[in-house]
């Protein structure tokens, strides 16, 4: 029977109880349903609505529902309960008879519910910055293992400037740690309980909701029924912690998808995560990588589509809201399986290193090195700018990189060029210069992995 049936005199159209049941998808907030029905009965204690003994016995049969739960989650899928609420509610008249009609008293449906998802938010966000450090620890420790691997920089796509594979591990690794600072902003946000808040105007029953949070494990209560019962924007800011990670995992994915490419060659992938192809047996294709760029659209599209759903949407609580969990929990079971899938990528990854290198005395990447040089011997930085284009086209002209003109060639340019040119034209000489906090020198990685060691507790 529905919890609002007495209300009606007709049953509702078997067409309309499918499209208003949300038993499919919100079965998954079951565990946190039973968690807080049993913290809500301690409250109806406080407030002469059961008894100690009364409530002890919803107690017992509320955490052996829970542990039903916990050994086969979906056998709540073969019921024809409306949703997760009246399912529990349900399965608790069925063990202790008509006390268990009791415990709704003084609880609407509108505060359960966003109990249940700030709850469960909250249990996501442990997991996810789990899976967030762990990401970032296979990032480290892949930079660890090949800081000598020298390989172009990009701007533009067009090779640029000489970086480490190691130094571009860490640049990801910076990008996680924003998206791990991101969800420790939003959980001080979403941790305060909308418990006793009822429908939209409060409980009629004097609960100490500070105490009721408290045992829920939230830092404090809401202040406020009205905002209680209609704030997703927990919702929101997780799809959008979820969106901005995504684009970082789907800009770690292109690059190795090129890294990988037969133009590049700078990387193997481990066959652990690439696949073939149908017809041609010399393919290997990057799959893992590519799902994880394909999967960043659907995360972006469920934050898309929550912020359309209550752009418009009047106090306090429309059945709109329904339209919260799908998107949401599609978007971070499909954010927390991309952090692992990347993970993987990295364990067995080899570097080309000959390759690389090769790559990175291509496109003259010293170009920069040799206008530095005309600074430090007195020439304007846009005059030596000048000057080393000019250079840059006479050797592209002659198929040979700046380091293997000779001097007599160079001082054409300008005849502040000497022998000691070639010194600080090697592709080393271009990294180790990098020196600032933030660089490419070898002190400078050595440096950031220590402290990034240091900060994700790796020995």
């Amino acid at each position: 029977m529905a919890l609002w049936g007495g209300r009606f005199s007709q049953e509702a159209d078997q067409q309309f109880k499918q499209f208003n049941d949300s038993l499919r998808f919100d079965y998954r907030l079951a565990e946190q349903d039973i968690v807080g029905s049993v913290a809500w009965s301690k409250a109806l204690v406080t407030v002469g609505v059961l008894t100690s003994e009364e409530q002890q016995k919803l107690e017992l049969a509320l955490n052996t529902l829970l542990d039903e739960v916990r050994t086969n989650p979906e056998a709540i899928l073969q019921s024809d309960a409306e949703d997760i609420h009246s399912w529990v509610e349900g399965q608790l008249i069925a063990k202790v008879g008509d006390l268990g009609k009791k415990l709704h008293t003084g609880r609407s449906r509108n505060d359960q519910v966003a109990t249940d998802l700030k709850l469960w938010c909250k249990e996501q966000i442990a997991v996810i910055r789990q899976a967030l450090t762990e990401l970032q620890q296979a990032l480290v420790i892949t930079a660890e293992n090949n800081q000598d691997a020298v390989m172009p920089g990009y701007t533009h796509l067009q090779r640029a400037q000489p970086v480490t594979f190691a130094h571009w591990c860490l640049a990801y690794a910076e990008m996680l740690t924003r998206d791990e600072s991101r969800l420790q902003d939003t959980l001080k946000r979403l941790d305060v309980s909308p418990l006793g808040c009822g429908a939209l105007a409060g409980t009629a029953y004097d609960i100490d909701r500070e105490q009721l949070a408290s045992w829920l494990g939230f830092a404090s209560a809401t202040r406020n029924s009205l905002d209680s019962v209609s704030d997703r924007d927990h919702v929101m800011e997780l799809l959008s912690n979820a969106s901005i990670s995504m684009i970082h995992l789907s800009r770690f994915a292109e690059d190795l998808i090129f890294f990988n490419s037969g133009e590049a060659d700078f990387v193997e992938l481990s066959d652990r995560v690439t696949s073939g192809s149908s017809l041609m047996p010399q393919k290997k294709n990057p799959d893992a990588l590519e799902l994880i760029r394909g999967k960043c659209g659907r995360v972006q599209g469920a934050l898309a589509g929550m912020m359309v759903t209550l752009k418009g949407l009047p106090l306090a609580y429309n059945k709109d809201m329904q339209e919260d969990k799908e998107g949401l929990f599609d978007a971070l079971d499909t954010w927390r399986i991309c952090l692992h899938m990347a993970a993987l990528v990295l364990d067995g990854i080899q570097i080309k290193r000959d390759r690389c290198w090769e790559a990175a005395k291509q496109g003259y990447a010293n170009a920069t090195e040799l206008a530095d040089y005309l600074v430090a011997k007195g020439v304007p930085f846009r005059e030596a700018h000048h000057i080393v284009g000019e250079a840059v086209i006479a050797a592209i002209k002659k198929d040979k990189a700046l380091e293997e003109l000779s001097l007599t060639e160079l001082q054409k340019f300008s005849e502040t060029i000497s022998i000691d040119v070639y010194d600080i034209l090697s592709l080393q000489s271009c990294l180790d210069k990098r020196l600032a906090k933030g660089g490419v020198a070898q002190k400078q990685v050595t440096l950031a992995i220590a402290e990034a060691k240091q900060r994700l507790h790796l020995s």
